[in-house]
């Protein structure tokens, strides 16, 4: 049995928690909310539950509920369809058995110019009503005289920044008597007014515009503008010019349909206003969609983001994410997995069916492993939450787990321990009968250190999965697996490998010995990027914590009454330790990717537009301390004197945006980039389509991009 056979089995459950904890915080991640109430305050909103109920909340009774949501100046929430970017406002009921709430009766947004794009959301005080349908099945309760109401709130409010935020609600709504609010006459009073006509007009689709015409509008509103909110998000370009005309009682309007368009509807709900008033239709379709656009951009819709990969097809995209996949292999991330692998190959040096069922095991761990991941986050973003590759090491409890596992692995490559001295004998006989387990596992292990990484072609290929139907996307990510498992799959089946591996001997314990620093190089590099999350407190309470299990795992090892002692001590430090400084492994709400150089400035959702709209080209950065791929960048590239001058001679802004920590509006920025992880480099001149550069910079590809700006 080799020292490292039985520790893929360790290393499996450790990283099944650490993606199940990313997991199960990820819909934590959210600002903070005052106490459950009617009431919840933020720094930007005031929110509060309000009910109406003007005969009383009995069966057949008119009753409404609604958020009303009370903003700092400058800030907004958004409409169903909140326009460029932004979420609309989700409200979860948790109600009576035989009481029933209907959807958001959305009241008129206005239109919100955001630089050279555009949103449709609420300033100032909205309410948002919602009608509740009490049935003869509702029994109120005899000893709270009312109907317990409760409600779980999720809103997305912006200014230049947006943050994510969310309220819990508790109201008890009385049976018997009257509860009446003055602010639901005024919200129902400005409400749409459906249009009621048999042939209220149609939507017609012509090449990259659609044509609207629409029936039976008031006599007062002819010959006047009118303001056009289509429901239905993601089909015009929201902040592009449109033309409008009356033609007798028919209104007009052509509108531009937006370059990222990913909606194709048969029908189109619109509201049109005049002042307050807002009449609300549904217009059929005519006429075929065009395609779908694959790739979008941010700072100019009319501009589609310019990358040096062709367009994107799903063959291409398969194709790409199989050669990304073998370039993985490369990357630094990657190494500490080859390591354990050069050390299996080398153990079966002259057993060719071991090499062929290692092969094919450790294959089917890293393609199993790919779907796993990627169905995790299809499914979270499903969901709603704003995930990207990587998404786990934006969680420092799975980056300290992981610092744990090579802190172990380093120990065990270095002697100090081996499975068989501290394990029971029936466990430590298990990889003898079950040989298979190790090497699938080992696969697992390579994709949880591979996922920081995004090797060339990669970027565009999972960026691009994201808007594919489930099992498109699923495929992609396969396609990375077999790319980062085929260099062993076929070394596994080639005679002539195997024959170049040296017989077994004393050099492997040299060999095991020196593959011991690649795992403690590792563990420094995660403490680093626990650090960046967490603060200095947070690195040093993880160094605390990995000495504490070196201690504990170097007593386990001894013999006799000593193992026990020894082991009883480390086990109470430890545990100390953890009830202690465990806090500190928790995200800060500041803890930055230092730039190393003060030219480069914090990204901020808008900070492009601004820059843009001064006539300064502009060079963003999306990095995060977790990608080992960012950091190579940094040193080789980013980082030189002469690429920092050429920079400072053309005038270029430098942005870096750090995804270091969950950022929805990066993560958004780069779902318009038409990718889902780091690095991103991207170069922004007005006037011209955004240049995305490959992930791996060099100097050279740079410097021909800057050469290309316009003087």
């Amino acid at each position: 049995m080799t020292p490292y056979s039985i520790l893929p089995k360790l290393l499996h459950v450790l990283l099944v928690v650490s993606l199940w904890a990313a997991a199960s915080t990820a819909q934590a991640q959210r600002a903070p909310a005052a106490a459950t109430g009617a009431v919840v305050t933020t720094e930007q909103v005031r929110a509060e539950l309000l009910a109406h109920a003007p005969d009383g909340a009995e069966t057949g009774k008119t009753v409404w509920l609604g958020l009303q949501l009370t903003h700092k100046p400058q800030w907004h929430t958004y409409w169903k369809n909140p326009g460029d970017s932004g979420l609309p406002t989700e409200l979860t009921w948790t109600l009576p058995e035989g009481i029933s709430a209907g959807a958001i009766a959305w009241p008129l947004p206005r239109k919100i110019p955001i630089g050279n794009l555009a949103n449709y959301g609420y300033e100032d005080t909205v309410l948002l009503p919602v009608p509740l349908t009490i049935t003869p099945a509702f029994k109120p309760s005899l000893l709270s005289g009312g109907i317990e109401i409760k409600l779980k709130a999720n809103w997305l409010v912006c200014k230049q920044e947006c943050i994510p935020e969310e309220g819990s609600f508790i109201l008890t709504l009385p049976t018997r008597s009257s509860v009446g609010n003055a602010a639901f006459d005024k919200a129902l009073q400005s409400l749409p007014v459906a249009l009621t006509l048999a042939q209220p007009g149609q939507v017609a689709v012509d090449g990259k515009q659609i044509r609207l015409a629409v029936n039976g509008l008031p006599a007062a509103w002819r010959g006047k503008n009118l303001d056009l909110f289509p429901e239905t998000p993601e089909v015009i370009a929201t902040a592009a010019a449109w033309k409008q005309a009356w033609d007798g009682a028919t209104w007009t309007a052509t509108v531009p349909l937006s370059p990222q368009r990913s909606n194709s509807p048969q029908t189109m709900p619109v509201v049109l206003a005049l002042g307050a008033q807002a009449l609300r239709t549904a217009l059929p379709v005519t006429g075929n969609w065009p395609t779908l656009a694959l790739v979008s951009q941010p700072a100019q819709p009319d501009l589609p983001a310019r990358s040096t990969a062709p367009p994107l097809t799903l063959i291409t995209a398969l194709l790409g994410a199989l050669l990304g996949g073998l370039i993985l292999n490369l990357m630094p991330c990657v190494f500490p997995v080859l390591a354990i692998k050069l050390a299996g190959f080398a153990n079966h040096a002259r057993d060719r069916r071991a090499h062929r069922v290692s092969g094919l095991a450790y294959s089917a761990g890293v393609v199993c492993s790919f779907l796993a991941l990627g169905a995790l986050a299809l499914g979270l973003r499903g969901a709603g939450e704003s995930l990207g590759w990587g998404f786990q090491l934006q969680e420092p409890a799975v980056v300290a787990a992981l610092a744990l596992l090579f802190t172990l692995i380093g120990l065990n490559l270095s002697g100090l321990f081996e499975f068989a001295s501290v394990l029971p004998s029936s466990v430590a006989s298990m990889q003898a009968r079950h040989p298979v387990p190790d090497a699938f596992l080992t696969g697992v292990l390579a994709v949880a250190v591979a996922s920081p990484c995004t090797a060339p072609f990669m970027g565009a290929s999972l960026g691009f999965a994201i808007g594919l139907p489930a099992g498109e996307a699923l495929a992609i990510f396969a396609a990375i697996g077999v790319g980062l498992s085929l260099p062993y799959l076929v070394a596994s089946f080639v005679p002539a490998f195997a024959r170049l591996l040296p017989r077994p001997g004393a050099w492997m314990d040299t060999l095991r010995k020196l593959l011991a620093f690649p795992m403690y190089a590792t563990v420094a590099w995660l403490v680093w990027v626990l650090g960046q999350q967490s603060g200095i407190d947070g690195a040093g309470a993880l160094l605390l914590l990995l000495v504490a299990v070196a201690w504990l795992t170097w007593a386990l090892t001894l013999r006799g009454q000593s193992r026990w002692r020894m082991g009883l001590a480390a086990g109470l430090v430890l545990a100390l330790l953890a009830w202690t400084v465990g806090p500190y492994l928790t995200r800060t709400e500041a803890a930055p990717v230092q730039s190393g150089n003060s030219a480069w400035e914090p990204w901020e959702p808008g900070r492009v537009e601004q820059l843009l709209a001064k006539g300064e080209p502009v060079f963003v950065d999306f990095t995060a301390a977790w990608c080992v791929t960012c950091q190579y960048n940094k040193q080789t590239t980013l980082g030189r004197q002469d690429v920092m001058a050429d920079f400072a001679a053309r005038k270029v802004h430098l942005l870096r945006a750090d995804w270091t920590l969950r950022d929805p509006a990066i993560t958004a920025a780069l779902r318009q980039l038409g990718r889902n992880g780091v690095p991103v480099y991207v170069l922004y001149q007005g006037g011209r389509a955004p240049v995305i550069l490959s992930e791996i910079l060099s100097y050279t590809e740079l410097r021909t991009a800057l050469a290309a700006l316009a003087p």
